[in-house]
């Protein structure tokens, strides 16, 4: 398993500081968010993706696993493509998706499922196309893949090798199964995990990020189920903590990280 780190929470950081920030915090790499506002986005994509990873290289890092915008979902958008194509060019192996969400005058469920099948199909050829595999990250609230069986009725019949499912602890406490069920259940794709901890919070459709060991989350079960299923991908470690200053976040990372490898050292 590699140690990644969600750079959301870095924004106002360039490349060189955000490589910086990830020695600091102890990963092998970025979950580099890809979105207005960051060193790299959907509209720079094409140098400034292949351009990072290669610092990122000569560092000794990695990136994994990018991050697009909530609303990349159209897999014929020129801004989809160019992304696809250069994340290939960099050796990125992961694309998170932006979200579909219920809604209930909208079809209905299901057929709101088909749409997205139809919609994973043309993902699932520009990952064929272009090499990196894309993702649906588990999210509470109205998400179309909030737990591991709502996310499988939405990748299920794809080659995994192509379409894969981002399972989120946090989240998953939130929403989901019990965590060895919920990553039973997804195993067949599961292709990145997010580490994160979640507590329910006045007002909150979902959950509010916490300090691990803090939320709902079941720590010790989420790391010996994936030992016990051979799991070898990236693992996102998502630090979440809005509000704090960019220099806490590194700070709080750094505890986060390890806290779950003094867990896996047991």
């Amino acid at each position: 398993m590699k140690f990644i780190m969600f750079t959301k929470h870095l924004q106002g950081l360039d490349v060189p500081d955000i490589i910086k920030a990830l020695h600091a915090v102890g990963v092998q790499g970025a979950d580099l968010c890809v979105r207005p506002g960051y060193p790299v986005n959907p509209e720079n994509a094409t140098t400034a993706l292949p351009a990072a990873a290669k610092r990122f290289a000569a560092e000794g890092l990695s990136i994994p696993l990018i991050t697009t915008p909530g609303d990349f979902l159209e897999p014929t958008d020129e801004a989809t493509i160019r992304v696809y194509a250069a994340a290939g060019e960099a050796g990125v192996e992961n694309i998170k998706l932006g979200y579909w969400h219920w809604h209930a005058d909208d079809g209905g469920y299901w057929d709101q499922v088909d749409f997205i099948h139809r919609q994973l199909n043309g993902f699932s050829k520009l990952s064929e196309a272009y090499g990196p595999r894309t993702c649906i990250h588990n999210h509470s609230g109205t998400s179309m893949g909030l737990n591991s069986c709502a996310v499988m009725n939405l990748v299920r019949g794809f080659d995994a090798r192509h379409v894969g499912v981002f399972a989120d602890t946090g989240h998953l406490s939130i929403v989901g199964e019990p965590i060895n069920m919920a990553l039973d259940i997804v195993k067949s794709h599961l292709a990145v995990m997010a580490f994160k901890d979640l507590a329910r919070s006045p007002g909150m459709r979902g959950g509010a990020v916490v300090r691990m060991g803090k939320g709902f989350v079941d720590w010790e079960t989420a790391v010996n189920t994936l030992r016990a299923i051979n799991f070898s991908g990236p693992i996102s470690f998502h630090s979440e903590y809005s509000g704090e200053p960019v220099d806490s976040v590194i700070d709080l990372a750094r505890i986060d990280v390890r806290f779950i490898r003094a867990l896996m050292a047991k």
